[in-house]
């Protein structure tokens, strides 16, 4: 982190904010730590609109892998190491980081940035205490996308809400050679594999613990959960499937080997782009499976643009923030690559637009699917947590992305299913042990 702004025109800076003046005012440079995904990949090519805005301030991109973003990121914030004057994290880290104080909140946006059009399931799990502390900049649930031509051609037709006995069904019926069924996050890491895993085991009636903080891993529900994502991999999945994370499973897709993909309702622009995709004009969507326990196996996530308490450049960085989550950062991405390509899932007013709602056959299913998605009543039977595909609580990162690996071997045939569920329990009980619940 570089920034250099004089404090004598500190405060009136601050003043400013909401003024015209105030862009050609701020200098200095804004060190940005983010995700190297399609949408924040975009964001860095139309910076030069920014800079029209604010040219004396610089950007510099820090641009990672999810998992190395969410070390790096955690490791910075957490020791006040002061590298990064915006980081990119997400629903999970947000209220933990809120409550403990580092972050600097954002209620102090400027008017016309329009926090009330924020999706209200988006905007509450961002929020601590009334105070906002993180920005989104798209917001995602998760759904089924499939090859409609495969589908016709298995002889099968996708329900909007399918069940994971048809997700197997279909699953079989599409596997062809080099065309895998089904598609799945099975790399390590808490926000990799065990995002997908734990939102599908809340539709098996799994959860992490029980009222009183037992690890539930010994639990039939879990056992059902990973016998069926292992028996699904192993049958219908690609080879190598325990490294396959998003980027990976995107690519697979995106070059016609999947015949379904559950995932991030994000990707729905990526996989219908003919740009990038060689199946774009024969994919549809579902929302994400369920067993007939009044739970589906979607998620909800924000991937989102907060500052850190330690940077000494928090008024330039809130103007770029402003700047990457406002709606005409929304219209400038309509301009240049369509409105299909827009950083979905965070604003009302996205939904009720005309142009967009043609533009995006995935719209509806995107909005419904962040609309079923429960962080405060996740499972089917009572948690003292909240998190559809994480738990709320510091300890999580590094037990699920230990609980993860072990996952992750069992896919690469390293050991049984039964193996690493015995794993599981044991190093999740001993964390809780250790951290005191």
């Amino acid at each position: 982190m570089s920034f250099r702004t004089s404090l004598g025109l500190a405060s009136a800076l601050a003043i400013a904010a909401a003024t015209a003046g105030h862009a050609q005012s701020l200098s200095g440079t804004v060190t940005i730590a983010t995700v190297n995904n399609g949408d924040m990949i975009r964001m860095q090519g139309l910076t030069a609109d920014f800079n029209a805005q604010y040219p004396d301030i610089t950007l510099e991109w820090v641009t990672l892998e999810e998992n190395v973003l969410r070390q790096r990121v955690t490791q910075d914030i957490a020791t006040s190491g002061g590298q990064f004057d915006v980081m990119t994290i997400g629903t999970y880290e947000v209220p933990i980081w809120g409550e403990n104080g580092w972050l600097v909140s954002l209620n102090d946006l400027p008017e016309d940035w329009d926090a009330d059009d924020l999706l209200p399931a988006i905007r509450d799990g961002l929020t601590v205490d009334d105070e906002l502390y993180a920005a989104p900049f798209y917001g995602e649930s998760s759904m089924v996308m499939y090859r409609t031509d495969l589908m016709e051609a298995a002889g099968l037709e996708m329900p909007e809400e399918p069940t994971w006995e048809f997700i197997r069904e279909a699953a079989a019926a599409m596997t062809d050679g080099n065309v895998y069924g089904i598609c799945l996050r099975g790399k390590a890491g808490w926000g990799e594999n065990m995002a997908f895993l734990t939102a599908m085991s809340n539709s098996f009636g799994a959860r992490w613990f029980d009222e009183d903080w037992n690890a539930q891993f010994d639990s039939e529900e879990w056992a059902n959960t990973l016998n069926f994502y292992h028996d699904l991999m192993t049958n219908y999945g690609p080879p190598g499937a325990a490294n396959n994370g998003f980027n990976e499973n995107l690519t697979l897709f995106q070059q016609g080997r999947c015949g379904m993909w559950i995932d991030a309702t994000v990707a729905a622009s990526f996989v219908t782009n003919p740009d990038d995709s060689t199946v774009a004009d024969s994919v549809g969507f579902a929302l994400a499976p369920d067993n007939g326990l009044g739970k589906r196996g979607n998620w909800l996530w924000a991937w989102s643009l907060a500052v850190p308490a330690g940077s000494q450049s928090t008024d330039a960085a809130k103007a770029f923030i402003t700047w990457a989550t406002s709606k005409e950062y929304t219209a400038l991405v309509a301009e240049n690559e369509g409105w299909a390509n827009v950083p979905p899932g965070t604003r009302t007013s996205l939904y009720e637009n005309a142009d967009y709602l043609d533009a995006a056959p995935f719209a509806e299913m995107t909005l419904r699917s962040i609309e079923t998605a429960d962080p405060t009543q996740p499972t089917v039977d009572p948690v003292p947590y909240t998190g559809v595909q994480f738990v709320a609580i510091p300890e999580f990162a590094g037990i699920a992305t230990e609980v993860g690996q072990e996952f992750a071997n069992m896919l690469a045939g390293q050991q049984s299913v039964e193996q690493a569920l015995d794993r599981a329990q044991a190093l999740t009980t001993d964390a809780m042990e250790a951290a005191g619940y």
